[in-house]
């Protein structure tokens, strides 16, 4: 089939009969449940891009093998020009969605296509599991399915790992085997998206101990698998808010869920990597499936970063503030943030690395302090956006204030920016960062922009680890030779 409009994203969606849980109640029409439907709406506008003739050339391509054509995400990388390919597909989804929606489809496309072209090392514990990667991967391109993933345990012990547990099925394991597959229990998180989309693919961070083995679990399944349970987070909407007073929540609202898995039959085709803690602790450094995705998610943060700084700038011109020196000095910040991200993103590309089976991935260390500077960079960016705002932020009349007659005299008056810039023009602006930064969506999407890539500390800390393992300080160890060379005797 190859790639697949927004229709039938939309299709595939209502013929299913997932279980999923919303605010204490089975959610039974997902399409038309309020805080899911324009959320599957946005979604249809991806899919539907890559039939746009002004698009379809730059993001999409004729697939060598079955001659449909496929997403660019789906392109095992050999050159720096599929790079800059599969760049601009991510650059095109993240405008889309300001960058505001983290888990679009290109997020996992990658991380699949990765760990399918890296599939000699499950080779290695069972040539079975790279079978099955090879054609979940054919699968998921050939159809054009769109995936959540499923890679945390829940948050109860963290200081026991998964065997030491008080229910041994509270963090998921295997069962049992049974001659159609493996039957798994326990619950994963954070499946973000997962009401909305079709399938999930499960895997972990890397920290598996002896005794953990039941828990080493690579796989993936349709969401309507019987057992399959999604529990989904607080709305932080109703999706019966207007666009107009919300324009940023009622459109992103991006759910997350954690996953129970009752008893669930996961059949031996689908099985990736099962009972082993060495290859489920070396699963992301030998497949790639660190940094391949870090490149949609570099992409993704950088158009982010960049809408906020933009609100930030558009919010101070309105009222005048950034003739302030002090505003100024906050805004520069936030602009030269952007332009690191984007400087480290070229590099990336540009000093990129050529694995042992030919393919090219991003190099490294850029794409790792993407991954360091971006849960502090938003983080700041938000914050100017607050203190430009400041009270100004709590004060803004709704899309029904306009519509009356009776107040529109006083709005137009009293809520009219600088010169130039009218009430409702101002208003605009201070509802988008309101959204930004004040109100629930918001503040859920500031933490997912600290934690999406996991404990930042803990992050940091590898890069350094890394880092010291990998380089030899030569700056160093040349500036102290002059205490070698003073030992010396003089010539004469």
């Amino acid at each position: 089939m190859g790639i697949r409009t927004g229709a039938q994203y939309i299709e595939a969606l209502k013929s299913r009969n997932s279980e999923v849980w919303l605010s204490g109640k089975r959610v039974t029409n997902i399409f038309d449940e309020p805080v899911f439907h324009q959320p599957i709406l946005e979604m249809a506008k991806l899919y539907d891009l890559q039939y746009d003739p002004e698009y379809q050339g730059e993001i999409t391509h004729i697939c060598e093998e079955t001659g449909e054509r496929i997403s660019n995400a789906f392109i095992v990388p050999k050159s720096y020009q599929d790079l800059e390919a599969r760049r601009k597909t991510f650059e095109v989804f993240a405008k889309a969605t300001f960058g505001l929606m983290g888990r679009t489809p290109d997020f996992l496309n990658v991380v699949v296509t990765s760990m399918a072209s890296n599939s000699k090392f499950l080779d290695k514990y069972n040539p079975e599991w790279g079978k099955n990667i090879q054609a979940y991967y054919k699968h998921v391109r050939d159809n054009d399915l769109f995936l959540t993933h499923a890679i945390i345990n829940p948050q109860n012990d963290r200081s026991k790992s998964s065997h030491e547990q008080q229910d041994m099925f509270t963090h998921l394991g295997a069962v049992k085997e049974t001659p159609d597959g493996l039957i798994v229990r326990g619950a994963k998180m954070l499946a973000t998206l997962a009401p909305i989309t079709d399938e999930v693919i499960v895997y972990s961070f890397p920290g598996f101990k002896p005794g953990d083995e039941r828990y080493a679990l690579a796989f993936a399944l349709p969401l309507d698998t019987p057992g399959l349970r999604i529990l989904c987070r607080e709305a932080m909407q109703d999706g019966k808010r207007s666009i107009y007073d919300h324009p940023l929540a009622s459109r992103f609202e991006e759910m997350d869920a954690v996953l129970v898995f009752n008893d669930v039959l996961v059949p031996w085709d689908r099985v990736f990597l099962y009972n082993n803690v060495e290859a489920a602790n070396l699963l992301y450094p030998k497949t790639g499936i660190g940094i391949q995705p870090a490149h949609q998610s570099g992409v993704r943060g950088l158009i982010k970063l960049q809408f906020a700084t933009e609100v930030a700038c558009k919010l101070a011109d309105s009222i005048g503030v950034d003739c302030y020196l002090n505003v100024q000095n906050d805004l520069g910040e936030l602009i030269q943030s952007v332009e690191s991200i984007r400087a480290l993103l070229r590099i990336a590309e540009y000093e990129y690395e050529v694995t042992e089976t030919g393919e090219v991935m991003p190099a490294y260390a850029p794409l790792e302090t993407i991954r360091g500077l971006l849960p502090k960079m938003y983080p700041r960016a938000i914050e100017v956006m607050q203190i430009i705002g400041a009270g100004g932020l709590l004060m803004s009349p709704t899309d029904a204030d306009f519509e009356n007659p009776d107040l529109r005299e006083d709005l137009d008056r009293y809520y009219v920016g600088r010169e130039g810039v009218t009430a409702e023009e101002r208003v605009h602006l201070f509802k988008l960062a309101w959204d930004l930064c004040g109100e629930a969506f918001g503040q859920r999407i500031l933490q997912y922009e600290r934690y999406y890539t996991g404990d930042p500390i803990r992050k940091r800390a590898i890069f350094y680890n890394n880092h010291k393992r990998t380089n030899s300080f030569e700056l160093v160890e040349e500036a102290l030779e002059i205490f070698d060379r003073k030992k010396e005797v003089p010539s004469f």
